[in-house]
């Protein structure tokens, strides 16, 4: 006798097939019943992670049909155990290319105040910045600001930014910023008065970042107030420590280094 399939749906009305696909940690994909979209960071029995842009995570079953890849309909399926895993984001929360060399460096630059400045951008920015082929400096000051701009010279191809600290309407920070009028030149600032401000006091594991009376060192003053050892050198690496990402930085200062290197990478 002649069998017959109980399912009498003519082959040509059928689910079409579609592929599977190892969801290594990076691929990008939609999940259409939410429309959240995001990178995979974590893949577990019966379930995958997504990171949105904003750093937002989302858990989803891995089910057949589940999800968009390109505009294309995947099954997600759980990727060898021995795919490497690799980091999704930089430090910065920029996707991070795997595997990447670090460019030429640019003849454009970036300056920033002092040792701690650049010790803080290369621990979030480092990884952006090495792709980028952007060389950060630190100047010790910016008293003397504007003859150090024009011994740079900045061009259409030399670029320079600066980040400046404490830069408030009416400081000599300030006072010295507007003197630089070079249009290959930018100078932006935040607020605090030491980049060691700038992070998160969270982060650190306090409630806020003490005042310090007007003519004492800020450093020193801060460490007397919080029982800390005035070793500021010590207890700034002890601070950077905590530092793991853009996330323990204060928004002022995330935008504004953002802002300088797309300065000094777009022609």
């Amino acid at each position: 006798m002649r069998q017959y399939s109980a399912d009498l749906t003519p082959p040509w009305k059928g689910p079409k097939p579609v592929p599977e696909v190892p969801a290594e940690p990076g691929l990008v994909v939609e999940e259409p019943g939410t429309g959240f979209c995001g990178a995979v960071i974590r893949c577990e029995a019966g379930t995958v992670t997504l990171e949105d842009r904003f750093g937002k995570h989302r858990v989803f079953p891995l089910e057949p049909r589940g999800f968009l890849l390109e505009g294309r309909v995947v099954t997600l399926v759980r990727p060898a155990s021995s795919s490497p895993v690799r980091p999704t984001r930089t430090a910065s929360g920029s996707v991070a290319v795997p595997g990447a060399r670090a460019r030429v460096a640019r003849a454009g630059r970036i300056y920033v105040e002092g040792r701690h400045d650049a010790e803080l951008v290369e621990k979030v920015w480092g990884d952006d910045l090495r792709v980028e082929g952007v060389v950060v400096e630190y100047l010790e000051g910016v008293d003397d600001l504007p003859s150090i701009v024009a011994e740079f010279a900045p061009g259409p191809d030399a670029k320079l930014g600066v980040l400046v600290d404490h830069l408030v309407p009416g400081t000599k920070e300030w006072r010295i910023a507007r003197s630089v009028t070079s249009e290959h030149a930018l100078v932006v600032g935040h607020p605090y008065i030491d980049i060691w401000e700038a992070v998160k006091p969270s982060s650190v594991g306090i409630e806020a970042w003490p005042r310090v009376p007007h003519g004492q060192d800020w450093k020193t003053g801060v460490c007397r107030a919080l029982g800390w050892p005035e070793n500021t050198g010590a207890v700034w690496q002890a601070i950077l420590k905590r530092v793991g990402s853009y996330k323990d930085l204060e928004p002022e200062l995330l935008g504004r280094v953002e802002e300088l290197i797309d300065f000094v990478t777009v022609s």
